[in-house]
């Protein structure tokens, strides 16, 4: 398991050889790369700022990636979020999981990135070309997205 949340961008294909380190045990590598789009509510943008809590927010992101390995059967994963100023087509976040099997690398994906839109302790502030940089609030579908991984 890798957490890191950097002002740094990553490259995918070195955080999943990393990951992977030539095992032959791993059926299944699935990744989600999350980027800046140039368009927020239909109007353009020239950047996001993402600020968050340093310590508060590696510790929620252990904790729901220790969820995740209790949930799946994982080979590893490695959640990478950035912070800081971004431009359109910055990479802001990774997520990868492993496992032998395609199903559980995919639900751990999702139920991962559910948690980071909805729940880990990241602000987000757009700057629009025209008007004033504004703080971004969750959406409701992403909060909902959650409640299928809720045990009941």
């Amino acid at each position: 398991m890798s957490i890191r949340v950097q002002t740094a961008d990553f490259d995918i294909g070195q955080e999943i050889e990393a990951l992977r380190q030539e095992r032959t045990d791993i059926g299944a590598i699935v990744t989600f790369t999350g980027t800046v789009r140039d368009m927020a509510k239909g109007a353009p943008i020239t950047s996001m700022s993402l600020e968050h809590y340093p310590g508060m927010t590696e510790k929620q992101l252990e904790e729901i990636m220790a969820q995740a390995h209790e949930r799946w059967p994982l080979q590893g994963s490695t959640i990478i979020h950035r912070h800081g100023e971004l431009r359109p087509g910055d990479n802001i976040v990774l997520v990868v999981t492993l496992s032998s099997h395609r199903q559980a690398a995919f639900e751990a994906a999702e139920f991962l990135m559910d948690f980071l839109k909805s729940k880990a302790p990241f602000w987000k502030k757009e700057t629009p070309v025209e008007g004033e940089a504004h703080w971004v609030d969750a959406r409701e579908g992403d909060k909902d997205a959650l409640t299928r991984w809720d045990k009941g």
